[in-house]
């Protein structure tokens, strides 16, 4: 044996405890998974689930389903509805704060505070301030005349999906604020300095030097965001629970309910199923747009 095959058999030994953890807490549970939607019928047993016939039936029905294709249509506005506005704002945010000034680690410190605070906690503050009686939202809106009856903004089929997003907004532009300033803070100066004497103006500064540099951050910032927005749930459910008349379902909610409504566990699986499919052709296509032309 020679020492260079030695070497990868040791080094494949000392792998093998990790691969076998991934094995146990990954693989094995999306088995679970897949397996389970393949089995067609309803059982409020779990243990019972195995019994259930194989075959493609849930699939079939899935994505020839009128509910599911309303669920990713909401999900999908959901989504946009989430990630460009936060996107934006943390993107701001994070120039802002790579400048020098007064108080900017306590500012910093502060921006993280959406990001720690649970999404129920956050569904709970923003029912109150957009509450169709005593909200301070309506209240204000009423002060500057822009309306002049209340809006029951969580009750209300244009206007909950809307009402939805802006609370997942404020939870989550402190990550785009945190990977943006980190990526920031990694751009040589002197490539500033060196625009600056050639006399290139601000934005350009920004789009020709600034965000070339950060351009794979942001993509792997802004699939992360958009993943953990397409599984939302804390938030909807606590806030408007899916309704009025499925305005603000979606497919997370979507399979919450037919598992654990309808107790249609193989159907649910299905539709995982597809989302997860449909989050990694997502991921796929991000990954590629953020690397530099050429590579």
């Amino acid at each position: 044996m020679t020492a260079a095959r030695r070497r990868a058999l040791i080094a494949y030994g000392l792998l093998a405890p990790a691969f076998l953890l991934v094995a146990a807490w990954v693989l094995y549970p999306l088995w679970v998974v897949v397996e389970t939607s393949l089995r067609q019928g309803r059982s409020p047993n779990i243990a019972r689930l195995s019994r259930l016939p194989l075959g493609p039936d849930n699939y079939l029905r899935a994505v020839t389903d009128p509910e599911v294709w309303h669920a990713a249509l909401v999900t999908a506005g959901y989504a946009v509805g989430t990630i460009a506005p936060a996107f934006l704002l943390g993107l701001g945010l994070a120039l802002l704060l790579d400048r020098e000034f007064p108080g900017r680690r306590w500012v910093r410190s502060l921006m993280l505070v959406p990001w720690a605070v649970p999404g129920v906690v956050v569904a709970i503050a923003f029912l109150w301030m957009f509450d169709a009686s005593y909200g301070v939202v309506n209240a204000q809106l009423r002060n500057l005349g822009l309306i002049t009856t209340d809006v029951a903004w969580f009750v209300n089929g244009v206007t909950a999906l809307p009402a939805v997003i802006l609370p997942t907004i404020w939870k989550c532009f402190p990550f785009f604020v945190l990977t943006l300033l980190a990526a920031l803070q990694a751009v040589p100066p002197e490539l500033h300095e060196a625009a600056k004497v050639d006399g290139a103006t601000a934005w350009q500064r920004f789009r020709f030097v600034t965000w070339p540099t950060i351009r794979g951050a942001a993509a792997l910032a802004i699939v992360l965001q958009t993943l953990w927005a397409v599984k939302e749930f804390d938030i909807i459910y606590a806030t408007t629970g899916g309704g009025p008349a499925r305005a603000t379902q979606t497919l997370s909610l979507l399979v919450y309910e037919e598992a654990f409504q309808f107790f249609r566990f193989g159907y649910a699986s299905a539709v995982g199923m597809l989302l997860l499919a449909a989050c990694a052709i997502l991921s796929f296509l991000s990954i590629r747009w953020s690397r530099p032309p050429g590579s």
